[in-house]
């Protein structure tokens, strides 16, 4: 399915600041002359800045407003994977509507959280950003509950299957649109490249708090 300038919401833990140098950079030589320059007196900017050799320049969209964040998911890559990905390469994971990507976020942060013994309270600021991109995405979405329930594209917890699609999807397509299994029916975008992002532009945030058995999530409200 082709799509053209189409609004899509992330969210991202702020703990993890934009890359100010992708930013600040208008092309690829002149990324190259910024880190050159700015590895001298910052010694954590190689791992700000992640691993750029998993996503070739070409692909790197300089100039756009919130490069940094469209890039980051290809240079940071989870290295236990994700359902698309089995951490060889990069995904950019963006949802329909706020409340799909509250859903897919929050079922996540609530693993992470359960795995920590002893945590009783914890509050997490995540910031959400808007993003338009454009592209041809192969479309995988299902009709009804029943056929997400019986897809193994769709398997809660088992990502064997989804991560071999999508190793063999990539370069094929654009991205993947899909169906949300954390909102039911609800529309996902997984983006193989971050060169079909016009601009990613922070919005808002939320807090999630833990109480030591769930998350519950409230939207800061701007003063």
């Amino acid at each position: 399915m082709n799509f053209d300038n189409h609004k899509a919401y992330r969210l991202v833990n702020s703990k993890f600041p934009p890359i100010a140098i992708f930013d600040d950079a208008a092309d690829q030589d002149d990324f190259e002359s910024l880190f050159a320059i700015q590895s001298l007196s910052n010694p954590r900017l190689q791992n700000e800045v992640g691993n750029i050799t998993l996503i070739p320049q070409s692909e790197i969209p300089y100039g756009i407003k919130g490069c940094s964040y469209a890039t980051a998911s290809f240079t940071h890559i989870n290295k236990d994977g994700t359902r698309f990905s089995n951490a060889d390469f990069g995904l950019l994971y963006l949802a329909d509507t706020w409340d799909t990507a509250i859903e897919e976020t929050k079922h996540h942060t609530q693993i992470t959280l359960s795995n920590i013994q002893d945590l009783h309270f914890d509050v997490i600021v995540m910031r959400g950003l808007v993003a338009k991109f454009s592209g041809n995405l192969h479309d995988i979405r299902v009709n009804c509950q029943d056929e997400l329930d019986k897809s193994p594209l769709y398997d809660l917890n088992d990502y064997s299957l989804p991560q071999a699609f999508g190793a063999k999807a990539r370069g094929k397509h654009d991205g993947l649109l899909y169906t949300s299994v954390r909102n039911p029916l609800a529309d996902c975008y997984a983006l193989f490249s971050p060169k079909k992002v016009h601009e990613v532009i922070q919005s808002r945030h939320y807090e999630y708090v833990w109480d030591g058995s769930a998350v519950d999530v409230r939207q800061i409200k701007s003063v």
